[in-house]
């Protein structure tokens, strides 16, 4: 019992380490991409005509 009790606690934190690390790179994408989407809003913000 104490054996699969260890195996699963060890497989779920892999997982969990996997999890982590996936989620912080589509989090640190995501940021790349909203700033640089906001530079160009910036940018061109000029060339707007009303």
């Amino acid at each position: 019992m104490e054996e699969k009790v260890y195996k699963t606690m060890g497989g779920t934190g892999a997982w969990n380490i996997v999890l982590g690390i996936v989620v912080l790179a589509v989090g640190v994408a995501s940021g790349v991409l909203l700033i640089i989407g906001g530079a160009k809003l910036l940018a061109g913000r000029s060339k707007v005509l009303f």
